[in-house]
């Protein structure tokens, strides 16, 4: 089980399109090699994910071998922030016993009335030993920081131009993801360094508010977005994504898109659930992870709405994950996107079906009141296409993809 969960952990960090952009910028971009695997998948599916994942592997190996002292392993093999510890509602007598065994506190933070702590292991005790140590202490939710990746490569694009996206008075949406290229949106930095520009944050702002070489699903729809990844190397952690959700419900957002894949904690559970009570629709991808991969968190979390991708042709891609259950499906291949550049790139991956759906879902449920989700729900259910329970409730916003030229 730990091997199982060790390659589901490396093979979701080689993922990220800016697992190379944005965490390791000397890293080649992921996507780099990827296409012409994916592109035999139809003929050799068994070969093709049998490559793609050892080709993730590989990426994620030499991301950690690069980053020792910002990236480690979890006790249970997941990539984790190095040398940290999050304590759920910790009390002030846990805090003082907890420093006097070596532990530092960094900060004490609360997001939508979930109180955590992030603590400084001691020098030289691996996560699982810290994570022991502390429960010896009492403390009752404890656990890494483990880090979620990103689910789709965005190539370099042609035809570079200025990039501005334009709000409106259209649906309100929320993206937790990397920096969007550009002006025209608000955007709050929840890494070190700040909110930056990625090519996988500005693909995904395209495919909700594109009016050009690209047509988003919402042109007009008002975007905020939470940079988790900014310059750090262990960007994507559970704290920063916990800190973005948070503000994102206090911003009365109703409906929040995250294509970002990582394991189960217990910290981002409870939050996530603490959103959903005031009212916020979180839609998650299922991961590129292939069918027979653990299940991919925040899509299984209860009430998250998890979303798989098809492509030109209506069929799963091969590389989708799985959540522990599943909602829609909606283009993820054979689309154009805008990179950070503002060139129009060919992307892939279940990334790029999540705005799809949610800006769908943002037009059925302009605020956040609990009440109206279910309606909300089905009115998307009405408009979905019914092919079978590997989409789901259905495919939602099949004529959104804009085809490469």
């Amino acid at each position: 089980m730990r091997t199982l969960a060790l390659l589901f952990g490396l093979a979701m960090a080689g993922l990220a399109a800016p697992a190379a952009a944005q965490l390791v910028p000397t890293l080649p971009r992921v996507g780099d090699g990827l296409a012409p695997i994916l592109e035999r998948a139809g003929e050799l599916p068994g070969q093709a994910v049998q490559k793609l994942e050892t080709l993730r592997v590989d990426r994620i190996a030499k991301l950690i071998r690069e980053h020792p002292q910002a990236i480690a392993l979890d006790q249970n093999g997941f990539p984790a922030r190095a040398q940290e510890v999050v304590v759920s509602d910790p009390s002030d007598a846990l805090i003082a016993a907890a420093g006097g065994k070596g532990f530092r506190l960094i900060e004490r933070e609360e997001a939508l009335g979930v109180g955590f702590a992030r603590l400084a292991t001691p020098r030289g005790l691996s996560l699982k030993a810290a994570i022991q140590a502390l429960r010896k202490l009492g403390a009752r939710e404890v656990d890494a920081d483990q880090l979620h990746f990103q689910n789709g490569a965005v190539p370099a694009g042609s035809d570079a131009m200025a990039v501005s996206f334009a709000q409106g008075g259209g649906p309100f949406i929320g993206m937790i993801d990397g920096g969007v290229g550009g002006g025209g949106m608000i955007q709050r930095g929840f890494a070190s360094g700040g909110a930056r520009a990625s090519d996988h944050g500005t693909a995904i702002a395209s495919l909700i508010l594109g009016r050009g070489p690209v047509r988003g699903a919402a042109p007009g729809a008002r975007l905020i977005v939470a940079d988790v990844y900014g310059a750090d190397p262990a960007g994507g952690s559970a704290t920063m994504i916990v800190k973005a959700l948070g503000w994102m419900v206090e911003q009365g957002v109703p409906v929040v898109t995250v294509s970002l894949v990582g394991p189960e904690n217990p910290l981002l559970k409870r939050v996530i659930a603490a959103a959903q009570l005031r009212g916020a629709i979180i839609v998650a991808a299922v991961g590129n992870n292939g069918p027979a991969s653990p299940y991919a968190y925040p899509a299984s979390y209860s009430g998250v709405i998890a979303v798989t991708g098809v492509d030109a042709k209506g069929r799963v891609l091969i590389e989708a994950g799985r959540a522990t259950h599943l909602d829609y499906a909606a283009p993820g291949a054979d689309m154009l996107a805008i990179n950070a550049q503002g060139g129009a790139a060919t992307v892939r991956g279940t990334s790029f079906s999540v705005p799809l759906v949610a800006a769908r879902i943002a037009r059925a449920y302009p605020k956040p009141l609990p009440g109206t989700r279910a309606a909300a729900l089905a009115a998307v259910d009405m408009e979905a296409q019914r092919l079978g329970t590997r989409y789901g409730r259905g495919l939602v916003c099949g004529a959104c993809r804009t085809p490469p030229r």
